[in-house]
């Protein structure tokens, strides 16, 4: 750890990663074999991050990334296996899937693309619905169900009537008495 400054991000990941590795070789969760490697190979980590990135920022990035995976993933790695290759697979895969991550990304240095995805305030539509919602809930369910049953799924009276198991003139004065009320919750009528 001797090139990464206590004050950058990895620098702090690194030091609250050796309390937590304190901690789990205290409760024998890990070895302190393991803690000490898994520290020490930090500076190979961040040269292999370095050679695959090219940006010291990003580097450090992965190298956290990679540290914290195999902080989580902890209990899979096998006592004397090899510890150099667990890790640097665990950095070489976190890479490939930031790789896969960008291209899905639009570059938009210039915020030209962002600008043309604005859209126009829909307060108003939010609140006109959710105005719309509270009437219909408040109406008597065979007045919400019917008027649902022609004005949202486009039956017809007749077929509205058979779904419900009830007349055609039933049907038409719920929707009458139904958009009645609505007006009048509304404010339209």
């Amino acid at each position: 750890m001797d090139d990464v400054d206590d004050g950058t991000r990895l620098g702090q990941v690194l030091l609250r990663l050796k309390a937590a590795l304190r901690d789990a070789e205290a409760e024998r969760q890990i070895t302190k074999a393991f803690g000490d490697e898994l520290i020490a190979l930090v500076p190979r980590l961040r040269r292999f991050a370095r050679l695959r990135t090219g940006s010291e920022a990003e580097a450090d990035d992965m190298v956290q990334a990679t540290l914290m995976r195999a902080w989580e993933h902890r209990s899979q790695f096998q006592a004397g296996t090899n510890l150099v290759g667990w890790l640097f697979t665990i950095l070489r895969n976190t890479h490939l899937n930031q790789r896969k991550r960008r291209r899905r990304e639009v570059e938009d240095v210039d915020g030209l693309f962002a600008g043309a995805l604005s859209a126009a305030p829909d307060q108003e539509h939010r609140i006109a619905l959710f105005e719309l919602q509270a009437a219909l809930d408040a109406l008597p369910a065979e007045q919400r169900e019917t008027l649902l049953l022609v004005t949202v799924d486009g039956l017809r009276h007749d077929e509205a009537a058979e779904v419900l198991g009830c007349q055609v003139g039933t049907v038409k004065s719920r929707v009458s008495r139904a958009r009645e009320r609505l007006s009048a919750t509304l404010g339209l009528a």
